[in-house]
């Protein structure tokens, strides 16, 4: 049995694919997985499962349109072991996330595809924003105070767009902690 984090992409976002934390865990239960736990509304579970990371996210895909109205287009599932999301905490770049009060910075995770071939979507404003590739993940960080200029939004037109999903840095980080606590390695 191993303990994954599951990111949910597209769900809960502006009023669409509603899916409820609690029926989800339920959903989820029915799908032979143990010891499920989300975290806020935002598509994030923790649980256990007797599947690799791969068939894990198979089933859980297969499992929500089932369960649940959804724009499946929109929809993606990212499976990370603890080790994969403790990595990315780790290995932020310098300084990254340490500022919370100047920059909002987020975790862009990638479902498919390279860090190398998203980069080029990313059109950073100079002083505004900044960003840097990763294993699995882009790293994000924007200027609160001209978080308005920020060029982010830009990716949202490309097709690739489809294989991110973002998790602000608190909730990353929070993840890592709670993952590390569920593997006894607190």
């Amino acid at each position: 049995m191993t303990t994954f984090l599951v990111l949910l992409r597209g769900i809960n976002v502006g009023g669409r694919n509603k899916v409820p934390m609690a029926a989800l865990r339920t959903c989820l239960e029915e799908c032979g997985f143990s010891a499920v736990t989300t975290f806020i509304a935002s598509g994030n579970v923790i649980l256990t499962s007797e599947h690799d990371a791969a068939a894990t996210a198979a089933r859980i895909e297969a499992a929500l349109p089932a369960a649940f109205d959804l724009d499946s287009d929109l929809v993606r599932v990212l499976v990370l072991s603890g080790d994969q999301l403790r990595a990315v905490v780790r290995d932020r770049p310098a300084g990254f996330g340490d500022q919370p009060d100047v920059y909002h910075s987020d975790a862009i995770f990638l479902i498919g595809v390279g860090a190398a071939e998203v980069m080029p979507l990313f059109k950073p404003r100079e002083g505004v924003d900044r960003v840097w590739p990763g294993d699995g993940v882009v790293y994000s960080q924007r200027l609160s105070a001209q978080r308005t200029k920020s060029r982010l939004s830009a990716i949202i037109a490309s097709p690739l767009y489809q294989s991110m999903t973002i998790r602000s840095w608190k909730t990353t980080v929070t993840l890592a902690d709670m993952l590390t606590a569920r593997d006894g390695l607190a």
